[in-house]
């Protein structure tokens, strides 16, 4: 039977709060899905297992059915199971008997039409409400402050508990192992209640409706018509008018204007690039272009044929080659690792990049700065 997906989802919600008119458009987009999202999958069904296997619940173990399953995917859910396991630990020392639902159905109705959605984990401890949110990307380093989704799932799981519980305080976790990103926000019920009742629920109407106006941002990054988007093509064409002259005929301040929206151009570009190419191959002909094989490297049919060939011929076929340090961390172990290799490893400065000022990381001395400091 195929799954249910709400129209205006929880995990799709910071883009419809923000562009209310998407939500319909998507629809009109088939959901092919990806390999991020179905790695994303096999990585959440792991963490539902290792989280029910410390709680002490019976729980099939879904590893040889899991397709992305490796080593890396093992860690973070045995470290997302020891991290929930932590906060539970927590909840105990005031709360003689903390509630824990693994993912849990919640509904959001009451302000978004037909909105329901799982969280991945919900701790319930003496009037405080945790929801857990696992992410597995690593390309994007996800908040839980001012989270649409997170408070989607709190709301929901308040419709459930808060009669009974008396929940006056949420606080809302992103556990993203591979960005060693743990993201946590709180805020009070009648907060988060009055967001609902306005922001949320206003612009949950006209979403629905397909209404409002259309807006670009990071939020465009899973939008279905990403590439096709008049909105986003006209804010990102606003480049041209700088006809990309030669940066010394550009102000400062239009540089960094420039700095703040070459991101958002280039992935833009991308993808209305990738969009042509996949529309192409299925057969559709661009005025002025044509599809044609690319180059391409020659390889071995067989490794091993090739080896047993080269072998009998009296040449070793193989070269050898230091373990990188991950590699060798993950064959010693990281106790015996440290012992052994600690004198020998050394961490490089990181090349330099232009970041916006939010970034969190700290800026570095420049020529300038370390005039200025002498």
């Amino acid at each position: 039977m195929a799954t249910r997906h709400a129209v205006l989802s929880a995990s799709s919600s910071d883009r419809w709060l923000h562009c209310t008119p998407s939500a319909r458009l998507c629809e009109n987009y088939e959901d092919k899905g990806s390999d991020f999202a179905a790695e994303g999958t096999d990585a959440h069904t792991l963490c539902e297992y290792k989280l029910k296997k410390a709680l002490g619940i019976p729980a099939k173990d879904p590893t040889e059915d899991l397709g992305w399953y490796n080593e890396e995917m093992e860690e973070c859910a045995c470290a997302y199971a020891a991290y929930v396991m932590e906060l539970l630990e927590t909840a105990k020392r005031t709360c003689a008997d903390p509630v824990v639902l693994i993912e849990q159905r919640v509904n959001f109705s009451r302000w978004v039409k037909e909105g329901f959605g799982t969280a991945d984990c919900i701790i319930i401890a003496d009037g405080v409400l945790n929801i857990v949110d696992y992410k597995h990307g690593k390309g994007v380093e996800v908040s839980a402050e001012e989270n649409p989704q997170m408070r989607l799932y709190a709301l929901g799981a308040l419709e459930i508990f808060d009669g009974i519980y008396d929940i006056e305080n949420v606080q809302m976790t992103i556990f993203q192992p591979r960005k060693a990103n743990v993201s946590v926000s709180e805020m009070d019920t009648k907060t988060l209640y009055r967001w609902a009742d306005t922001d949320l629920y206003e612009k949950a109407e006209m979403a629905y409706a397909g209404t409002g106006d259309f807006h670009c941002g990071e939020w465009c990054r899973f939008c279905k018509a990403k590439a096709e988007c008049r909105e986003r093509a006209n804010a990102n064409m606003e480049l041209a008018r700088y006809d990309f002259q030669p940066p010394v005929l550009l102000e400062d301040v239009e540089i960094a204007e420039i700095l703040s929206k070459v991101d958002a151009f280039i992935s833009w570009a991308t993808d209305v690039k990738e969009f042509a190419l996949q529309q192409a191959i299925s057969g559709k002909e661009w005025i002025g272009w044509k599809l044609v094989e690319g180059r391409s490297n020659r390889k071995y049919t067989s490794d091993e044929a090739v080896a047993t060939a080269v072998a009998e011929a009296g040449f070793d076929p193989y070269e050898k080659k230091l373990l990188g340090v991950t590699a060798m961390q993950k064959l010693l172990g990281k106790a015996r690792f440290d012992e052994l290799l600690a004198p020998y490893i050394e961490k490089p400065q990181g090349k330099p990049t232009l970041v916006p000022e939010t970034d969190k990381r700290p800026a570095i001395n420049t020529a300038k700065t370390d005039f200025m400091e002498d």
